[in-house]
Order: C-alpha cells, then structure tokens, then sequence
C-alpha cells in the first residue's frame, strides 16, 4: 500500500508512458513491491531469484505475473522512480538517534573488471577506468559517494547517494551535488575533500559546514 500512494501521488509522474499500453497488465507498482520485499524481507537480490520466488509463493497475490524475460526488461525501466523513491525512504525513515550536527563522507570501489591493464567490458557507457588507494588497485567499474549521518555506536545512516564513473574525483563530485546546498553540520571525510579554500569561503561561512579530516584531530 505504501508503494501504491507514492506511486499514485508521485512516482508515476517519472516513468509515464505514452505507447498505447500506457496501461500495462502487470503494474509498475507491483514490479516495484516483488523487488523491494523479495530483497528486504527475503534477502534475494538477483533478479532471476527474486523472479523465481514470486513465480513460486507470491502467484496467488500477483497473477498476472510475466515471464523472467519481460519481468527484467519491466524493472529497468521506472528507474528514475526508484531514485526518487529511495530519497523518499531515506528522508522518512532517518533513525531518531541521527546527530544532524555531524555528516561522514565518502566514496568506495562498484568494481566491474580489475586489473591495470584490463579493459571492462560490462556496462562500458557508464563506467570507466580508476583507481582505488585502498586496496591499491586498478579498476573499471564506478563509485558509489555516500553522504551519511553520524550515529554513536552505530553504522552511519545515509543522507544522500550518488553513482559516478570511477574516474570522477570525489571532491569534484562533492562540490556540484551537496557542498552548495547542505548547511549547518560538521563534514569528517578524508584528506581528498581537503580543500581549504573552497570551505572558508564566504558562501560556505554563510551554510555553516565545515569539513574535517579526521587523522588530523
């Protein structure tokens, strides 16, 4: 029922169709529902299991049912719905121990192919070739940034998610997507979002944020 309000009062508006089967059988909202509660509740997150197991124990709910075919073609379509969607239940579900005051910040490795001198094959207009200082590591692939809520004792709760190419710096990511719009927190990241000059500004004076390095406190 959650799924089907906010699709009603705003996800639909982001995967509309104008074919002449606008009016599709077998719903968005219940393509939407089977992944989201075969991966939540099930802990399946492939889609051929997920399929498989609404094939199995959820046809009496959901009959009209595609083949896996269909089903898969059918979920990658409303993806601009799901983004939206997740910012929704990011938004509504912050835990109520969140310190808002205080923001951790930072990226990690979707790898698709390894190697210095191996050329990625999977996704290829969406990735590209970087490097992880971590694991010191060539890769393709692309890079999740996270921007997330500090809480004590606790796994940081995201804030905000962002997908970019490996090769995109994450300062430069940083600065377009939430350095000019958060205000009023303390941003602990590592030293690559050390840039001094960009945070004593006078318009990040006025947001009130700071970022800090952590190995330097």
């Amino acid at each position: 029922m959650y799924i089907c309000d906010l699709y009603d009062q705003e996800l639909k508006y982001y995967c509309q169709r104008y074919s002449n089967n606008s009016n599709p059988a077998f719903t968005d909202q219940e393509i939407m529902t089977i992944y989201l509660f075969a991966g939540h509740c099930q802990k399946y997150f492939q889609i051929k299991d997920i399929h498989n197991f609404a094939s199995e124990y959820l046809s009496s709910r959901f009959p009209k049912l595609p083949s896996y075919r269909t089903f898969n073609l059918r979920l990658n379509r409303p993806d601009e719905a799901f983004r939206i969607l997740s910012q929704r239940l990011i938004s509504s579900f912050i835990p109520v121990d969140c310190d808002r005051g205080i923001s951790l910040i930072d990226s990690l490795p979707v790898m698709t192919c390894a190697g210095r001198n191996r050329q990625g094959k999977v996704a290829s207009e969406i990735t590209s070739k970087g490097y992880c200082s971590t694991k010191n590591q060539y890769y393709y692939g692309m890079k999740l940034h996270a921007l997330t809520l500090r809480r004590e004792g606790k796994i940081p709760f995201p804030e905000s998610l962002m997908f970019t190419s490996a090769e995109d710096n994450d300062l430069t990511v940083f600065k377009p997507i939430w350095g000019d719009h958060i205000c009023n927190t303390r941003i602990f990241g590592d030293k690559i979002y050390s840039d001094f000059e960009y945070f004593s500004d006078s318009k990040k004076q006025k947001q009130n944020i700071e970022c800090t390095n952590p190995q330097i406190i």
